[in-house]
């Protein structure tokens, strides 16, 4: 079926956003939010995208979104996130940080912290933190994945394995209602639970969408984050048992 240009417009605007709602596209196109909803569910049907409470996300499945389709998605929450992820990192410290587009937000903000040390195998970030003279920088060695700059596999792992960092700070794929961590990547969840294992905090920079998504690949619970970092409110019965397990979250404003 081809698609109408509303409805082109429409998935052009989730994938650059990762998320839609009903009555803000009723607004943007002045129609009704039954014509909304019609449009996404076609789109639905049509295996474009999927419908949410409220609204829709991209499809998933069991491979990732392209790296750029990644970076572009939720940049003002990211940008907030990161700053205020920024904000709890001191100076004259060590960090561990991985794979994923929140943490290169997250190095973006460090640029101007002092003293600090970043061991990572994440190209991005050893290029943006390349700008901070205060910042001395380790890349791990292994695997190149050239999609997204990222370093993996098991020399990766033995790597981090030779550290003890201060803070570890992590992305990842999807978050699960029972507070599991997700992703694709089962050489990159190998990598990121020995990152977990070698910090003496862990601070998870997550935005919102995330809830919205699925991967096959569980890296972690939430009961193993020191801060969670987000936009957006958890379910109650999530955000309960992160105050069972002493976890922090902290819900950023989004930008002005």
């Amino acid at each position: 079926m081809p698609l109408s240009f509303r409805q082109n417009e429409i998935l052009d605007i989730v994938r650059a956003e990762g998320r839609v709602m009903v009555d803000d596209l009723a607004q943007r196109f002045d129609v009704t939010l039954q014509t909304i909803r019609r449009d996404l569910t076609d789109l639905a049907d049509m295996g474009h995208l999927d419908r949410v409470h409220g609204g829709a996300v991209p499809r998933t499945g069991a491979t990732n979104l392209g790296y750029e389709q990644r970076r572009r998605m939720n940049q003002q929450a990211k940008a907030a996130i990161a700053r205020t992820c920024a904000a709890a990192i001191p100076e004259n410290c060590s960090l561990i940080m991985n794979l994923g587009t929140t943490t290169e937000a997250v190095a973006q903000e460090l640029l101007a912290h002092r003293n600090i040390t970043v061991v990572t195998n994440n190209m991005n970030v050893a290029n943006i933190l390349a700008a901070n003279p205060g910042c001395e920088i380790m890349v791990a060695g292994g695997a190149l994945r050239r999609t997204d700059g990222g370093l993996v596999g098991e020399l990766t792992t033995q790597f981090f394995e030779q550290f003890k960092v201060d803070i570890a700070v992590i992305g990842a794929s999807a978050l699960d209602q029972d507070g599991d961590i997700l992703d694709y990547d089962l050489a990159e969840v190998r990598v990121s639970k020995a990152i977990i294992r070698q910090a003496r905090k862990v601070f998870l920079v997550c935005d919102g969408s995330k809830l919205d998504r699925s991967a096959p690949a569980r890296l972690a619970s939430l009961a193993e984050i020191d801060t969670l970092f987000t936009d957006r409110p958890l379910p109650s019965d999530l955000a309960r048992r992160c105050n069972d397990w002493g976890t922090r979250v902290v819900v950023v404003p989004a930008l002005d």
